[in-house]
């Protein structure tokens, strides 16, 4: 368990552009396909460069290539494409189909990057950051830099954070930069002007000599009014020439400036608008006088509309010239806007206003008439469109002035505002949306502007859009914002204007990239400042080209979409490493301990998680801040006393953290990034106490703040990354960050104080704190004091904090010298839970506790990770080295137990567990439910829903940490058993530690013990089967552990003796007798229903899955033995249809016979020597008809013999009565229906038998329903010949010629009795006589005339039976000919075979198996029922069962079909229908992966709903899919070979 691997699973059609993956260098990315692409040729292409020397172009992809974990070749479930990451940033990737070019599907992946720190180069975890925000304006000169960050460093921040160091424009705010080339004249001293390389320099001096990194903001969104550069290059921001939609936006701006200048004057005093403004009435006076008397005067409507006159004029001239249309045309008419948005300049397309209005006027008298009356309908609508066009300009309009009353309600009334009181120039109405570069005159000369050269200077303000789509420019055409007064606007920034790539506007993008390259020369990481609002593809550009200079660039951003996924298309495209969050947007502690546990961390107790694992969508990782530098702090908005506390919560967070410069020295206030001007106090260990200038580790929480970061980064070094966060009470949050490797815990207890403390030193009741483990040490105790009551005093030279309050502070101490807490029961420290009471805890207390495990707890998991490190899990020990196995051989047991020891520890469903009589049944969890195993799967299943999504609340968790009673059970049930007995003590000894350990780490080791066991256990079972299975895939071998579910020994199941000549057989000891005894497996026909006793095992269904469950999977043993047990059993010519031991056989399966030759048949060719079977002994049961059962070696006969017996009788024909006939052996059976009959029809050679009054086939549902009337009626009777026993009898026939001529099989024919006398019919007669009859019998062509034959209902299919007493039942579609074409395809016309089979992918394939009848027939139904019992005969009590319900297995012989034609005679189908059987089996993997039975169902219903009443396992569903897979495997291997041979490509 060596590289990180992730695997994405592709889906068709999966557009992941807003799902976040975040990964790491050094991992690797696997690709994997899913179940909707799996029968594609999919290719993969990704821009993360193939390798390490090849540079990064985010429009360069690569294409990857498909490997695989397995040789499997019939299915490309296994198939993967490999990313070996080591480089950090965005990266997306895309796949398409190989003849198509349109991309399926997309996404993006995020990789993060290595920061290194110090000399040495060590990493820093992202987890390990501790960030401070420094406004760089309060640095001062050049020279006391390092002072003043030195306050950083002795305060354990490892991240500064400096806001742009460049040339600030004249609003002197730290984001609206002058020149972004200059570093800023604000740093110079004594005269000499501070350069980038000195910047550099100091940076890296901070890395190497004090390991800190250091970012900054990069401003690509906007710049300075007064940016010198702007002067030259006007076209860089959005103005009245190139964004000429502004220009109404504009006009109304300046009207509301020059509305404001009147207010200021008093000009609206008598409308109710006074000079100070602060009532609600004001505001609608704004409002009256704003829409009455201000703004109709300017009609701003005309901007959007036309000149009706000359718009009529242009018409009136074309219409005379052109000839009018019969009648209007039915396009609209509608305004065009003028580009230019000039007044009345609007206009409309003339073409289409001529074909809507230029039409003949019946009532005109000449041209001239007809032409005016054409004008005056166009001028009328013209007028029209006029009109809507002021109603949406009044809308406009109307939403402008709400904004308008809305901000100045906040500005001057609201209490939450500033309350401005008087309008005047610094406190105006409303702030400029443009930057007007002219002079104020009147709305009208300003307007005028417009149409001048100053109208390129006439610049669009940036600001914010609450709840605006961030992915859309709002300063672009289309964009009301600025028109509608959406925007909160900085009146010191210009808004840039880069256009889609660097051609349309050259200066901006060159200017802004080599801002950026110089960052990146000299900073580790970046802040996008006002990320939401810069357009993302200039974002894109910028850090492409940063990253060429610092691959491994830490990239921060904050964003207010109030969307995750929002969000994460900004992180996807991006590679954003961290997005800002804020713990002051918390209302109160509880939510602010939840954003803790959202922001980062595992549970505690977390399951061990596999290397190798699902990708799994990730949470943006967050950069949690105590304060961020543009809020207020919390002394503001909380109490002085909340700050340590909520400090001390953000630092128990399992991401990176930080705080703004002025929060540790308790500045009071905000630290203003626009007004702020004062420099930050200097580092001087002697500061003194009440110094401005100064601080030291007395000042404000400095110390506390030092523990914290000091804590943060030692629990993100140390892999603390599991979370746990405990609200104790209103005020109180305990934090626990955990250790997994160590299994110590940090427990924090924090108080907060959201508000102001009545009694800052009361502590009152605080609820004990219990502590699982050795309490070691309190790593420290802090709380702040007021020491006394001086007021606040501003320095006017330094941002200086509080000085009467200070902070105690112990480090390092034992809970005897706490002073906030204590020992609760006199000390007891040997118990395994200690419990602490506050003594003196009062508002604003934070304590730290270091929690470790007590010496039996460690023991017991050092024993425990010891015992695992042998199934490859990279355990650690407790000091954190990697340690080595010393404990028992977990794999030298499990290679000893055999298939059916596996089935025991793996499976074994309830009934059979119970079948054992030692008391056992499968495991109940309270609040849950039972388990579907008794063996290890069904805790597997459980646990494999909970692992991923680290469930730790689930009800199995639960009760794993309040007993050992699973454990127990899981290893006690083995015990009973001499094969698994060595198993069960292994786990007992594994098990019996877990009680020593606390109780919420029970759940990770308990399953690591057993995802590990069950590893190798599967990997155990695959080694003893055939290479097919154990080099297959995973959906092979899945499919193959149905050989070990459903094959095993169950006492009242017993599989009849076989003859004590054959020495090899498996022996077991019969517990009660103590004697030796043959143990022959049985196989259970599907779980739960049929599990046990006479119910289990069936003729027919054994001999249906046996190929695929035994043969394909190579156990060839068991497959002998159970072909000869059956053979034991053949009376009247027949198998048993239920087994019953042999001896109370039930012979009412006319099929199960043919099925049982098929086996042998299939024995013969794919077993070592198969062929010796035949000359094996059969014990027979019952030597005649009549006889009385005979225990084993009584009476014997060679295989060849019984077989040649099976053929005769048939011929013979057989008529007989069940023995025991009657409702003791079938309870809904009418007494003639156990009345069997079989023979071949002489004329056809056509196997036959059944009546009316009784179903042979598998079709065998028998009618239950008192109520309905259908008891004893079988619902589908399928006498005559079925079309699938004619396949299996011509199959058996031609086998048994060849073998003849092979001189393999004695017999070459058998007798019919004519008038009494015998007859011989050799096979190859019989043989000819099936082929020549069958097409002729039972093809409908496509051709055939319905008319003429009103039973048929399909064409260009074969009949279901021939001679059926039901007659119309010959011509129904049912699934049931596809057998007969894959085990006798030369009944068949290749091109009327694939015509049939189409019929049946047309109209029977669903989701997971066929229809079992033609859904257009008048029977069907597909959804069965066995519960209901009602007067509906036809689905009365199941009668449906096989009536349209759709059955899994007979899907495996349709494809089998498809496979073998497609291979053979139609080569031309080959590639599609492999893709068909690839896209069908594909659904098959998915549903044994998520049933908790790892099986495959009976049946569904209708579309592949699932069926309560159907077997959750069935052993032909899970046989018959893997044949398919077989048998394509085998396609591809001989395809292969043919082209090697022709030395052909592919």
């Amino acid at each position: 368990m060596g590289d990180q691997i992730r695997r994405l699973t592709l889906n068709d059609g999966d557009h992941l552009n807003t799902t976040l993956y975040r990964l790491q260098k050094g991992w690797k990315l696997h690709f994997v396909l899913g179940p909707s692409l799996q029968h594609m040729k999919v290719r993969l292409f990704c821009n993360h460069p193939p390798s390490a020397d090849k540079s990064y172009d985010r429009g360069e992809f690569f294409e990857v290539p498909w490997q695989s974990y397995s040789k499997s070749k019939c299915d490309q479930s296994d198939n993967y494409c490999e990313i070996n990451l080591h480089r950090a940033g965005s990266f997306r990737y895309f796949f398409t189909f190989s003849q198509w070019k349109t991309r399926q599907g997309s996404g993006y992946f995020v990789v993060d990057p290595s920061l290194k720190i110090g000399t040495e180069g060590d990493i820093l975890p992202l987890d390990c950051i501790c960030l401070q925000t420094v406004l760089a304006k309060s640095l001062g000169p050049y020279k006391q830099w390092e002072k003043r960050i030195q306050v950083a460093k002795e305060s354990g921040y490892n991240v500064i954070h400096f806001t742009p160091l460049q040339e600030l424009g004249a609003s002197r705010s730290s984001y609206s930069l002058r020149d972004q080339h200059v570093v800023s004249p604000h740093f110079h001293d004594d005269g000499q002007k501070p350069t980038y390389e000195q910047v550099g320099q100091f940076v890296e001096k901070l890395n190497k000599e004090w390991s800190m990194l250091c970012i900054t903001d990069v401003v690509w969104n906007h710049t300075s009014f007064d940016s010198p550069w702007m002067k030259k290059h006007p076209e860089c921001a959005y103005n009245l020439v190139n964004s000429p939609h502004l220009k109404p936006a504009y006009v109304l701006d300046r009207i509301m400036v020059h509305f404001t200048l009147d207010v200021m004057r008093g000009k609206w005093e008598d409308k109710g608008i006074p000079k100070i403004i602060d009532d609600d009435s004001h505001l609608h006076a704004i409002r009256s006088v704003l829409l009455n008397e201000v703004l109709p005067q300017y009609k701003m409507s005309e901007f959007i509309q036309a000149n009706v006159d000359d718009l009529a004029n242009q018409f009136k001239q074309q219409a005379s010239e052109t000839t009018p249309a019969e009648e209007p045309s039915k396009e609209k008419v509608e305004i065009v806007q003028d580009p230019k948005y000039r007044r009345l300049s609007s206009t409309v397309d003339m073409n289409k206003a001529l074909a809507m209005f230029n039409i003949k006027q019946s009532e005109a008298e000449s041209e001239e008439e007809r032409v005016e009356l054409c004008s005056a309908a166009f001028k009328n609508h013209l007028y029209a469109l006029n009109s809507q066009a002021d109603s949406e300009m009044l809308a406009d309009v109307n939403k402008a002035i709400d904004n308008v009353i809305c901000n100045v309600s906040y500005h001057f009334i609201q209490s939450e505002g500033p309350k401005y009181g008087a309008v005047t120039p610094d406190h105006p109405i409303v702030q400029e949306y443009f930057c007007h570069n002219g002079d104020i005159t009147d709305v009208k000369t300003e307007e005028a502007l417009i149409d001048t050269d100053k109208a390129a200077y006439v610049w669009a303000h940036n600001g914010w859009v609450m709840g605006d789509d961030p992915l859309k420019n709002f300063a672009e055409g289309g964009s009301k914002v600025y028109l509608r007064r959406e925007l909160i606007p900085w009146g010191d920034s210009v808004k840039l204007r880069y256009g889609n790539q660097p051609s349309d506007c050259p200066f901006l993008w060159q200017h802004m990239l080599e801002y950026t390259q110089q960052t990146a020369r000299l900073f580790h990481g970046i802040r996008i400042d006002n990320c939401h609002s810069t357009p993302i593809n200039v974002a894109e550009y910028m850090l492409d080209e940063a990253r060429k200079i610092n691959p491994d660039l830490y990239v921060v951003a904050e964003l207010f979409t109030s969307s995750e996924h929002v969000d994460n298309i900004f992180v996807n495209r991006l590679g954003i490493n961290s997005l800002i969050r804020e713990a002051q947007s918390a209302w109160d502690s509880h939510e602010e301990g939840r954003l803790v546990y959202r922001y980062g961390g595992e549970p505690v107790g977390s399951f061990i998680q596999p290397p190798v694992r699902p990708l799994v969508p990730s949470t943006a990782h967050a950069l949690f801040m105590d304060q961020t530098h543009d809020n207020q702090c919390p002394i503001q908005t909380r109490s002085v006393f909340d700050s340590l506390p909520s400090a001390a919560i953000v630092a128990m967070a399992c991401c990176a953290t930080g705080s703004n410069r002025g929060y540790d020295e308790l500045v009071p206030h905000m630290i203003h990034v626009v007004d702020e001007e004062r420099c930050y106090p200097s580092w001087n260990e002697n500061a003194g106490k009440n110094s401005t200038s100064e601080v030291n580790m007395k000042s404000g929480i400095i110390a506390g703040k030092r523990a914290l970061n000091y804590l943060h980064q030692n629990l993100g070094a140390a892999e603390f990354n599991q979370v746990y966060v405990d609200q104790v009470d209103q005020d109180i949050v305990a934090i626990t960050r955990h250790c997994p490797i160590s299994h110590q815990s940090v427990i924090l207890v924090a108080r907060t104080a959201f508000s102001h403390p009545a009694n800052p030193n009361y502590t009152g009741h605080v609820p004990p704190l219990c502590i699982p483990g050795h309490l070691e040490e309190i790593i420290f105790e802090a709380r702040l004091v007021q020491k006394h009551n001086t007021p606040f005093t501003k320095s006017s030279t330094h941002v200086n904090g509080m000085c009467n309050y200070s902070l105690e502070i112990q480090e390092h101490i034992q809970l005897f010298g706490s002073s906030m807490c204590e020992l609760s029961d006199d000390g007891d420290t040997s118990s395994p839970v200690q419990e602490v009471d506050f003594i003196n805890f009062p508002p604003g207390s934070v304590i730290a506790f270091r929690v470790s495990l007590n010496p039996n707890a460690r023991s017991a998991v050092s024993f425990i990770r010891s015992c695992v490190t042998q199934f490859g899990f990279r355990m650690r020990s407790m000091s954190g080295n990697l340690r080595q196995n010393r404990t028992m051989d977990f794999y030298s047991i499990a290679s000893k137990l055999t298939l059916n020891d596996l089935n025991r520890v793996l499976y074994r469903c309830d009934a059979e567990e119970k079948d054992d009589g030692h008391g056992y049944g499968v495991y109940n969890v309270p609040d849950y439910g039972s388990f579907v195993y008794c063996g290890l799967q069904g805790v597997m299943s459980v646990l494999a829903k909970i692992r991923p999504e680290n469930d730790l609340g689930h009800p199995l968790c639960e009760n794993l940490r309040q007993g050992d009673w699973l454990p127990g059970y899981l290893a006690k049930r083995l015990m009973f058993f001499k094969g698994t007995k060595d198993l069960g003590k292994w786990f007992e000894a594994v098990f019996t530690p877990l009680s020593q350990i606390p109780r919420y780490l029970i759940p990770c080791y308990f399953d690591a013990v057993l995802i590990g066991a069950y590893t190798i256990l599967l990997d155990c079972a695959w080694k003893q089967m055939s290479s097919f299975v154990s080099e297959g895939s995973a959906f092979v071998r899945a499919l193959a552990l149905g050989s070990i579910q459903l094959i095993g020994q169950v006492k009242t199941s017993p599989t009849p003796q076989l003859s004590p000549t054959i020495k090899d057989l498996p022996m077991t000891v019969n517990e009660s007798t103590g004697r030796r005894e043959q143990c022959i497996l049985s196989m259970a026909a599907g779980f739960p229903h049929f599990s046990t006793g006479v119910m289990r095992c069936w003729g027919r269904d054994t001999f249906i899955a046996l190929r695929g469950l035994l043969l394909v999977t190579g156990r060839f043993e068991e497959a002998r033995n159970l072909i000869l047990a059956f053979g034991g059993a053949v009376r009247h010519g027949m198998v048993p249809n239920l087994l019953g031991g042999g001896a109370h056989a039930r012979y009412n399966a006319r099929d199960a016979v043919w099925f049982w030759l098929q086996c042998i048949q299939d024995y013969c060719k794919m077993a070592p020597d198969g062929i010796s079977i035949l000359s094996m002994l059969v014990s027979r049961i019952f030597p005649t008809d009549d006889a009385e059962p005979q225990p084993p070696g009584f009476s014997e006969k060679t295989l060849v013999e019984v077989i040649q017996e099976v053929m005769q009788r048939h011929m013979e024909g057989v008529s007989f009565r069940e023995r025991y006939a009657g409702h003791g052996l079938d309870i809904n059976m009418s007494d003639i229906g156990f009345n069997v009959t079989i023979g071949i029809d002489p004329d056809t050679g056509f196997v036959f038998g059944g009546s009316e009054h009784n179903c042979g086939t598998w079709m065998d549902k028998m009618g239950e329903s008192e109520v309905a009337g259908t008891r004893g009626k079988p619902a589908t009777p399928r006498d005559g010949s079925a079309v699938e026993l004619v396949g299996l009898c011509k199959s058996a026939v031609r086998w048994l010629v060849e073998l003849y001529e092979k001189g393999q099989f004695p017999y070459d024919s058998v007798a019919k009795y004519v008038n009494g006398k015998p007859v011989k019919v050799t096979y190859k007669e019989w043989n000819d006589l099936i082929q020549a009859n069958f097409e002729k019998n039972f093809w409908i062509a496509s051709d055939s005339d319905k008319s003429a034959n009103k039973l048929i209902n399909k064409l260009g299919i074969y009949k279901d039976s021939v001679g059926a007493s039901q007659f119309w039942a010959d011509y129904q579609l049912r699934p049931n000919f596809p057998i007969a074409m894959v085990v006798a395809p030369e009944l068949f016309t290749p091109e009327n075979a694939w015509t049939a089979l189409g019929a049946v992918e047309k109209y029977l394939l669903g989701p997971l198996g066929l229809k079992t009848l033609d859904p257009d027939d008048w029977a069907y139904n597909g959804d069965y029922k066995n519960s209901y019992d009602g007067n509906d005969g036809r689905i009365a009590k199941g009668f449906n069962y096989h009536q349209g319900p759709e059955w899994l297995w007979v899907i495996g012989f349709f494809l089998r079909a498809k496979l073998h034609f497609a291979s053979t005679t139609l080569r031309d189908k080959l590639i599609d229908t492999i893709k068909l059987v690839q896209q069908v089996l594909s659904r098959h993997h998915v549903e044994i992966e998520k049933s908790p039975w790892q099986g495959l169902p009976e049946l569904t219903n209708k579309d592949g709903a699932p069926c309560p009443d159907s077997c959750e396992v069935q052993a032909w569903s899970m046989s018959c899919i893997l044949d398919a897979l077989f048998d394509m495997h085998n396609v591809f291997a001989t395809t292969e070979e043919e082209m090697a041979k022709t030395k052909t490509t592919p």
